[in-house]
């Protein structure tokens, strides 16, 4: 073997590189402890910065703050500049809840001389309040950082209840809750937020909680409990929607096409979903039938999703001229009986368009008329009585006011209504 020497060089190291393998003995290594942490720091503090730009980008309203939030995804149409923030029925009698801009919370009863006045000092900027069904004193009231659990004693003569009377439920993270919803028992009682991923399912009398949490959707914005309690909606901030069932708590995952699931209503016996997309003109239907060999209780999911109903801009010739209505949903309200279906317009002017409806043997969903009120007054928010013996009585709020519109008929031998 031969090796040339002009092949071979020694390893050469100046000695300004051989110098920094050692620290000076001026600097110790405790004395580059500090700068190290900086810039550890400093690094750890950009990633998260670009974390959370990359989520905020993924999910907009995480950049909301907490009343901008509640008033996007609110069912109430314009929510920061009325009045009537949220407004509730009581199931089984006729008093009802109406929260207001100042977060106090009133109750009115026709057969009481006395209109109770809700205050906490943590009831801001209520979003949704509903009552506890099979029971008479107890409220839910979803608010900016918790939710307030009242019971109100209907025999009391106090206009004002002490905070005492309220219990509180919160959990981390959990906030704004924008949409409440009672199981048809009164046993349970679900909770929304935008900024959660989990659905929180209550126990209010043991005032814990479970969370139902599942990838994807970046929070949750509106509930709705099935009247059988087999089911339950949960809208998300992004293009999906769950749907929820009770008996094993495992859901189905529904996509949308152009935006967000906006709102929707169930059937009085559980078994179809009217739902709307934001952007979009048109009401979705889903139904949900027992599949055979399987435990009644238990639902087969649909297959697809069928329009039920299109409400594009269009053009009626009236007394008073030509009139345009039409265009983007904010809400639906169907009432107990499965008679009408009121679909609350956000377009230009706001409006109540009324469908009749019935839901057996088939289903038919066929257009009724609208409701409009005095020039200023716009809808803001809807619902229906939902024990009214003579038809339907729809109440419809206003920017400074609620009135109510009853929609009466009659059972004739075959079934239908007039």
């Amino acid at each position: 073997l031969y090796f040339p020497r002009e092949s071979l060089k020694l390893h050469s190291r100046t000695e300004s590189s051989s110098k920094a393998a050692f620290l000076d003995h001026s600097e110790t290594l405790w004395m580059r402890m500090p700068k190290w942490l900086s810039v550890s720091s400093g690094c750890t503090l950009a990633l998260l910065q670009w974390v959370s730009s990359f989520h905020g980008s993924l999910f907009p309203h995480l950049t909301l703050s907490s009343e901008d939030m509640i008033a996007e995804f609110s069912q109430v149409l314009n929510w920061p500049d009325c009045v009537v923030r949220a407004f509730a029925w009581h199931p089984h009698t006729d008093k009802f809840a109406v929260a207001l801009l100042d977060d106090s919370i009133k109750i009115y009863n026709p057969k009481s001389a006395t209109t109770p006045t809700l205050k906490h000092r943590l009831q801001r900027s209520v979003a949704a309040v509903q009552w506890k069904p099979l029971c008479a004193s107890a409220l839910a009231v979803a608010c900016q950082n918790c939710l307030l659990v009242w019971h109100v004693d209907p025999c009391s003569l106090s206009t004002r209840p002490s905070s005492g009377c309220a219990q509180v439920l919160s959990h981390p993270g959990h906030s704004p809750v924008t949409s409440i919803a009672w199981s048809p028992s009164g046993s349970l009682l679900v909770s929304a937020s935008p900024m959660d991923t989990a659905m929180m399912v209550w126990d209010v009398a043991a005032e814990n909680c479970v969370p139902l949490q599942r990838v994807g959707g970046g929070g949750v914005t509106f509930l709705s409990w099935s009247p059988d309690g087999s089911h339950v909606l949960a809208s998300t901030p992004s293009l999906l929607f769950r749907v929820w069932e009770t008996r094993m708590w495992t859901c189905e995952r529904w996509p949308c096409v152009k935006g967000r699931c906006q709102s929707g209503c169930w059937s009085p016996d559980g078994s179809r979903l009217l739902f709307t997309v934001q952007g979009e003109t048109v009401i979705y239907a889903l139904t949900f039938t027992d599949a055979p060999g399987i435990p009644a209780g238990t639902s087969k999911g649909p297959q697809a999703a069928a329009v039920v109903a299109d409400l594009s801009e269009t053009t009626f010739n009236t007394q008073d001229g030509d009139i345009t209505v039409g265009g983007e949903i904010q809400s639906l309200a169907w009432d107990p009986k499965g008679e009408r279906l009121a679909v609350l317009l956000k377009d230009r002017p706001p409006v109540i368009a009324v469908f009749k409806t019935r839901t057996s043997p088939i289903f038919e969903l066929l257009p009724c008329g609208f409701v409009q009120g005095e020039p200023g007054a716009e809808p803001r928010l809807m619902q229906f009585h939902p024990n009214f013996q003579h038809g339907a009585l729809l109440t419809v709020v206003s920017l400074f006011a609620a009135k109510m519109f009853s929609f009466l008929y009659n059972k004739v031998n075959n079934g239908e209504n007039f």
